[in-house]
């Protein structure tokens, strides 16, 4: 089967609500024959009269064999676009795009996997653990969320896991507290070899501290802020551009889309997401020299000062 994505016109069987999120599964064969865990899909919105310009992009949860290949797709309804996908019904059609991006990469030997997510984006880890399973590695889960609500899987989690945390700020599910607190233990209690991550930016960019912090790599699927971000999910807007390092150490921008949405945690500039960091390859020179006066400028104006 080719990795080449498709874009075809997906029936949808059902949208069912999912704590605070929707779950909406629709018959794409194409795509979901293509699928790897990681990968995600864009969704064009509001009809065939009314569309939007700016596809939805969403995490996929779940691809089965069901009437050829059905794909579940996960999300919260956060605008217009996003409220008219929860408002479809069976056999509604819907136009889908997929599968897109970079997926996860997956070990070569079986290893201890530790797979951490919140919000509607942990709904990636799923197809990832299944495959990992596949593959002999041990797989454990940590889901955090503020509420039990905005927690996706925990049941699920708890079922095909090895282990399985959950942790809430409020404590209405799990342990009450926060992923910070939580994670350092877990890690050291299941002796995990790799972190994969996925969900909001501000648990990928604590998942990739504490990970390196004890010396483990990371990979983090950047889905919210693709969702935040991407209009098209191809690579041709350019909208999803983030600070990532280089092999040699150079910061250039890449688009979320399509040299993500899976990256090296280690390597995106997290303090720096939406901005064009000056030091970046091919940043503007005005920024550059905002940030870093010239040298010899910088001299004239000592000497001036010291006159």
């Amino acid at each position: 089967m080719s990795d080449t994505p498709v874009q075809t016109s997906a029936t949808v069987l059902t949208v069912r609500q999912v704590g605070d999120y929707h779950a909406l599964t629709a018959v794409a064969p194409g795509v979901a024959e293509r699928f790897r865990p990681g990968q995600f899909v864009a969704l064009a919105v509001g009809g065939e009269h009314t569309s939007r310009l700016v596809r939805r992009c969403v995490a996929v949860h779940e691809v089965k064999s069901d009437y050829g290949g059905t794909v579940e797709m996960v999300f919260a309804v956060r605008d217009p676009g996003t409220r008219w996908l929860a408002g479809l019904r069976s056999r509604d059609r819907l136009d889908v795009a997929g599968p897109l991006g970079r997926p996860f990469r997956l070990p070569r030997d079986p290893v201890g996997c530790l797979l951490v997510g919140g919000g509607p984006g942990a709904a990636g880890l799923f197809a990832l653990a299944d495959t990992l399973h596949r593959r002999g590695c041990q797989v454990h889960f940590v889901l955090a969320g503020a509420t039990a609500r905005q927690v996706f899987g925990s049941r699920m989690a708890q079922r095909i896991g090895d282990s399985a945390t959950v942790v809430t700020e409020d404590g209405s599910l799990g342990e009450k507290g926060t992923l910070r607190e939580v994670l350092p233990r877990v890690i050291e209690e299941t002796a995990s070899d790799v972190v994969y991550g996925c969900g909001p930016t501000a648990l990928l960019r604590t998942v990739t501290r504490i990970a390196g912090d004890v010396g483990l790599p990371s990979q983090v699927s950047v889905e919210e802020f693709l969702q935040q971000t991407g209009a098209c999910g191809i690579g041709v807007c350019m909208t999803c551009v983030l600070p990532f390092y280089g092999d040699d150490g150079v910061t250039r921008m890449v688009r979320a889309c399509t040299e993500g949405p899976v990256l090296r945690g280690d390597r995106v500039r997290w303090g720096d997401l939406g901005t064009i960091p000056f030091d970046a390859l091919g940043a503007p020179r005005v920024l550059h020299t905002r940030a870093v006066p010239d040298r010899d400028d910088a001299a004239d104006r000592a000497r001036e000062e010291a006159q």
